[in-house]
């Protein structure tokens, strides 16, 4: 797996250089600290996934996702993990919202843990999505206090299914997790998504990432 990453700080650069280097399957083809220098590095090396700061010069505001904007027409078969220094609902929103296949969004404190990076850099290059556990619990909450929210509909296992759904994990794996058969949660993922009124005609995987946008445009609201 080529990777290529991005981050302004020197020392988490160089943890990542470090950490990834442990892993023989992983090659870090480039490893820069600005939105250009990314830019260009996908240009020359043909990466298979980026994993990138939110925040880099030149304005240290969103490049990180304004490249993962235009990586999504330019390369559409990218994978991109996003790394965010603090919860930021409108930065998750814009990330997912051209799509969710390929897209990951990681708190940077994940970084030191290889077993969940690993997890979210093989997951967006297979095409699948994830979002950080702290993330999506974040948004549960908030999303659980509005009164009016489609949310409040769910029953615990099924909020529980669903915040596992948002981790990125398949039907087998949460399964696995809440010691139940593939079959039960399948039956509430189906009550889910009926009681978020999300369209049938979307087609299932659809339905199961706007179920996690759900959340995440409300907060952001």
């Amino acid at each position: 797996m080529r990777v290529v990453a991005a981050e302004d700080s020197y020392l988490v650069r160089e943890g990542l250089r470090l950490l990834l280097a442990t892993q023989d399957d992983l090659d870090l083809v480039a490893c820069v600290a600005t939105a250009d220098e990314l830019r260009a590095a996908v240009a020359e090396h043909g990466p298979d996934v980026v994993l990138t700061d939110v925040r880099m010069p030149p304005g240290e505001r969103d490049e990180g996702i304004r490249v993962a904007e235009e990586l999504a027409g330019t390369h559409p078969g990218l994978g991109v993990v996003l790394l965010s220094q603090y919860l930021e609902p409108d930065w998750a929103v814009r990330l997912f919202d051209g799509g969710a296949a390929g897209r990951a969004y990681l708190l940077k404190e994940r970084v030191g843990d290889l077993a969940q990076l690993r997890h979210a850099l093989e997951s967006v290059v297979a095409g699948g999505t994830v979002l950080d556990p702290l993330v999506v619990e974040a948004l549960v909450r908030g999303r659980a206090a509005q009164r009016a929210s489609p949310l409040t509909r769910l029953t615990p296992r099924e909020r529980q299914v669903l915040g596992l759904v948002a981790e990125g994990l398949s039907n087998a794996a949460i399964a696995a997790r809440l010691v139940l058969s593939e079959r039960a949660v399948e039956k509430h993922i189906t009550s889910v998504l009926a009681k978020l009124d999300l369209d049938p005609g979307d087609g299932t995987v659809h339905r199961r990432v706007r179920a996690v946008l759900l959340y995440l445009s409300e907060a952001a609201g």
